[in-house]
């Protein structure tokens, strides 16, 4: 792996596809436009495919039809979290792959325009608590995102016609010269400004300063709605980086139990892509 970037990318494939039918390597599946490769979130931006089947492949050669999509996906996420900086964890293994892509289920994931309400229901909805949203969401300590992402907060507000007054006002010029009103929604820029490729804390303490990148990141802290939920994690989490690391390690160990397929569910797909014929 030798893209800084690929870590962060791997982990987002991992919680992807984990909200979507569990953990079961159905992110993975090419399909049409109703699979989940083709659904908005993860449309030209979920990425690492390539690094997968690489992966894969070299598994396959050494123990043939033993080791699913998923569980490659579950171990790819947890090193790359380690190898950036971040805690490891035991990774419970077992799981076997879907065999249906669900584009609809997809394009439900979180969104950085959700409303914090929205977001913890979707995270309670798969058994997922306040602490799993806080603590998951610090993964935005590395990788990058789009301009599509977080453009709304950069001109017109929730159609206040000016942005999104929980924006630094420096990080705002900054990211009104990357993302221009009719510029190309495909720019990205760091998720975690100041230590971009780092598995540290900064994330929440960028919270603090009103750095979030975005909406849903800032929203962890400056909504009313954060007063009595998740405000107290993301100030706790800013002081205490082992604290923070416990919590994710312990929030990954269960969003990898999310509906897990085992026994005769499912298979061992022999390529991540296609389900075995």
């Amino acid at each position: 792996m030798n893209e800084m970037r690929m870590g962060a990318s791997l982990l987002r494939l991992h919680f992807h596809d984990c909200f979507v039918n569990g953990c079961d390597g159905s992110i993975l599946l090419d399909g049409g436009d109703d699979g989940e490769k083709s659904a908005i979130p993860n449309l030209n931006s979920a990425r690492g495919y390539d690094v997968v089947d690489t992966i894969k492949s070299s598994v396959e050669s050494e123990c043939q039809g033993v080791v699913s999509c998923a569980d490659i996906l579950a171990i790819a996420a947890r090193d790359s979290v380690f190898l950036s900086g971040g805690p490891s964890w035991k990774v419970l293994l077992g799981r076997r792959d879907g065999t249906v892509s669900n584009g609809t289920l997809a394009n439900q994931l979180p969104s950085p325009l959700d409303s914090l309400d929205t977001i913890i229901s979707k995270f309670s909805n798969l058994g997922l608590n306040l602490t799993d949203v806080v603590s998951l969401s610090g993964a935005h300590t590395f990788g990058r995102s789009r301009c599509t992402q977080f453009s709304n907060r950069l001109y017109n507000f929730s159609g206040t016609g000016a942005p999104d007054s929980t924006l630094d006002t420096d990080m705002l010029s900054d990211l009104q010269s990357l993302c221009p009103k009719s510029g190309d929604g495909n720019v990205t820029t760091v998720l975690d400004r100041n230590s971009s490729d780092l598995f540290d804390n900064h994330y929440f303490k960028n919270l603090l300063v009103s750095r979030g990148l975005l909406g849903s990141d800032q929203i962890l802290f400056s909504s009313d709605e954060a007063n009595s939920t998740t405000k107290p994690l993301v100030q706790s989490y800013s002081n205490d980086s082992g604290l923070f690391f416990v919590d994710f390690a312990n929030s990954m160990i269960r969003m990898g139990n999310i509906n897990p397929k085992t026994g005769s569910d499912g298979e061992i797909r022999k390529n991540c892509r296609v389900i075995n014929s």
